[in-house]
């Protein structure tokens, strides 16, 4: 591993933030930030837009409790915001 990988990844707070965005826009239909944070709301997590705008940019750290409300509100699984596994689906 290069300097440079070792130093964007420290500089990245999430591993989750680049896979929420790619659900969001990979829904039929596609689903807004301000969607994705009413999901979340039913789901009693509060998320601002500007904190969801940190998580999916890498500059938030993302609670377990978190990824477990994100995986529910964008219908994939937990493993594959962690993981990025073939199928994202539930």
């Amino acid at each position: 591993m290069s300097i440079s990988s070792i130093i964007l990844l420290v500089e990245k707070k999430n591993l989750v933030g680049v896979r929420v965005r790619q659900a969001r826009k990979a829904a039929e239909p596609p689903i807004t930030q301000s969607d994705l944070i009413a999901r979340l709301q039913l789901l009693d997590m509060n998320i601002d837009q500007s904190g969801l705008s940190k998580i999916e940019n890498g500059q938030r750290p993302v609670a377990d409790m978190e990824v477990v409300a994100l995986a529910k509100a964008l219908k994939v699984t937990e493993e594959w915001l962690l993981k990025g596994t073939e199928n994202p689906s539930v």
